[in-house]
């Protein structure tokens, strides 16, 4: 029996697993590397800031693409690259429980960056060179498919298990149950040292709280003496070191009073006062100087941590009645030096309450840092098992060798003539007007949706656990998108991009409006939640069709990979600059209003789209 030859290599055992291959590190730089910031502790502001210059080696892949072209082949670039971005991903892993975390797992998520949009380069050219053009029409489809699981991987279930191995590891959870009844009296703060704790008769460690069932009168309390309280609590817990968490920039310079430049002082800070004061969200209070009546919960730790381990307590409303509401003590840090001081927790009523009613508050410890270390080392095997296996598998093109010859001049003539070609295309500048500015209200909310989905229902978010996340943003999410995707392309070849081109702008802005009805709802319904955030997700992979295939209409002609390598630079650049300043906008203003702009933002897109050059038989499929 004759032995396969190794230029042509049967194409499903390598065209899935490369393109699977392909998709987990952009998705796990993007998208998980945000859960995985909000679950640890940083801000939306360092999360949207810091994980958009990610974006950077994608958008200027363009001007590197030639070095994979001039030196080895395409096979050493995808091998070779997958064994560095395996290291990455280790690396992330290892530095995930160092002091600050933070500084070295975003330096391994930039390597992680670069290694992986080079080995989107060798991939897409490899493809060219190991498939015919029958081929390449035919698998194009299958290696959509097989990108879109590993979509479905990254922001699905790599999510859950961390999701899993969080609330499996760490300290038990606690429950709070919280009632509201009128004619109690007013709830008394009560000096946290004077705090008597049930005993533990055993020697496992626990977060112990004073009470698991807290009764607040349903009576309004004057207002300037529950700011006093509120405010004397924050204190006493910001003092106690609940709140320092060095792997937070944010956090850990929170005490300390740094000079502002000119810059932040005169034209940062006016311009947050403005936003704060004519489009922040205010929370209403009653009339006659009156506010919600509040109740206090106290927390502290059964016996010392280890040396240098932090213990973090995320507590919130699990279920019940939205009118009450955690106002301080979300998120409180123990550790060796503050694990016998006592933490608090404030629960405050609607002031409009006046009838009983419940809500259940849960307190989960679970071990953060471990549960995203174990899912890195995770993903980290699974490259160096695609490193030794396509070192085997991918097959030996006879025209994937180096191009770099003697004649030098001639290619650095010809790499500055493929840039001068892109830019005196027709219309170029409305072109790139528009590949700016298609996604913009996308790029903001792909920031902070996650976000949005995790944080508290007192921070304004849904308050979900990272494993639900997993399931409605990471499979849901992805499986709506992939159908919406899948469509798009059926249309457009049949009618052609023209035909369908306005219904897709449509398709991908308009849904934005679920975010602003679920801000505004703040809907405990999974059900709910999930149909929403499918039908935004379906309409962005129908309308996200359009966009490519029009980058894909304005590569046609010579140079046509280095020119679609171009846009999809720019079409990188389009997601980064508004995901940069998307957290900051978002803090300042607060989620409703934040998804209130995201709608506003996508006008541009409208406008600009009724310009553009576009031939009216492109996409059609050829008979």
């Amino acid at each position: 029996m004759k032995s396969e030859s190794p230029s042509k290599r049967n194409v499903w055992f390598w065209i899935p697993s490369l393109y699977y291959a392909e998709g987990i590190p952009y998705v796990v730089a993007m998208t998980v590397s945000v859960i995985m910031y909000k679950r640890m502790g940083i801000s939306n502001t360092d999360i949207a800031l810091y994980t958009s210059w990610l974006y950077l080696p994608w958008v200027i892949k363009p001007l590197w693409s030639p070095v994979v072209d001039l030196l080895k082949t395409k096979r050493f670039w995808i091998i070779i690259m997958q064994l560095v971005i395996g290291g990455g991903l280790a690396g992330v892993a290892l530095t995930i429980p160092v002091a600050d975390f933070f500084q070295y797992t975003l330096a391994f998520f930039w390597l992680l960056a670069f290694s992986s949009a080079t080995h989107d380069i060798a991939v897409d050219g490899f493809y060219m060179l190991g498939l015919s053009k029958n081929d390449q029409a035919w698998f194009v489809g299958i290696r959509s498919m097989f990108y879109r699981l590993a979509m479905i991987t990254g922001q699905g279930l790599l999510v859950i298990l961390a999701g899993y191995v969080e609330s499996s590891s760490g300290l038990p959870p606690i429950e709070i149950n919280v009632v509201s009844k009128p004619g109690l009296g007013t709830c008394k703060f009560i000096n946290p040292e004077e705090i008597n704790f049930p005993e533990v008769y055993d020697d496992d460690q626990r977060i112990i709280s004073h009470t698991n069932l807290l009764e607040i009168s349903a009576v309004p309390g004057i207002k300037t003496e529950v700011d006093s309280i509120v405010a004397h609590i924050k204190e006493l817990n910001r003092k106690n070191g609940f709140y320092v968490f060095s792997g937070n920039p944010s956090a850990s310079q929170s005490n300390v009073d740094s000079e502002q430049s000119w810059w932040d002082k005169n034209i940062v800070s006016n311009f947050e006062h403005f936003l704060k004061k004519y489009f922040g969200e205010t929370k209403e209070i009653s009339a006659e100087g009156k506010t919600g009546n509040i109740g206090f919960v106290y927390f502290t730790l059964s016996r010392e941590p280890e040396k240098g381990k932090d213990i973090v307590l995320n507590f919130g409303r699990e279920t019940g009645d939205n009118s009450i509401s955690l106002i301080e003590g979300d998120r409180l840090i123990f550790n060796s030096s503050n694990w016998s001081k006592t933490a608090v927790a404030i629960i405050q009523l609607d002031p409009k309450l006046k009838s009983r009613t419940t809500a259940t508050f849960l307190g989960r410890a679970g071990d953060i840092p471990f549960a995203w270390m174990v899912t890195f080392f995770i993903i980290s095997g699974l490259f160096v098992i695609f490193f030794v296996y396509h070192k085997f598998v991918l097959p030996y093109p006879e025209n994937d060798k180096p191009s770099l010859t003697g004649k030098s001049y001639n290619f650095i003539k010809e790499f500055f003539r493929t840039f001068l070609f892109f830019f005196k295309k027709e219309k170029i500048g409305i072109v790139l007007t528009f590949i700016l500015l298609y996604r913009l209200a996308e790029a903001q909310l792909v920031k902070l949706a996650a976000p949005f989905l995790l944080d508290s229902f007192e921070a304004g978010g849904l308050a979900l656990t990272t494993g639900q996340l997993g399931l409605v943003y990471g499979t849901v999410g992805i499986v709506a998108l992939t159908f919406g995707g899948i469509l798009g392309g059926i249309l457009c070849a049949k009618n052609g991009l023209k035909y369908w081109l306005w219904w897709m702008i449509i398709a991908i802005n308009l849904p934005d409006i679920v975010y602003v009805y679920l801000s505004y709802t703040q809907t405990a319904n999974f059900l709910i939640i999930n149909l929403l955030v499918a039908v935004e997700q379906f309409g962005y992979g129908f309308g996200f069709t359009a966009f490519m295939l029009y980058l894909i209409y304005i590569s046609e002609g010579d140079h046509k990979t280095s020119h679609f390598a171009i846009a999809t630079g720019f079409m990188a650049l389009g997601m980064m600059i508004p995901g940069m300043f998307s957290g900051w906008l978002q803090e300042i203003i607060g989620y409703k209003h934040f998804f209130v702009w995201v709608c506003i933002a996508t006008i541009p897109g409208f406008i600009i789209a009724k310009f553009i050059p576009l031939d009216s038989e492109f996409g059609k499929k050829q008979k």
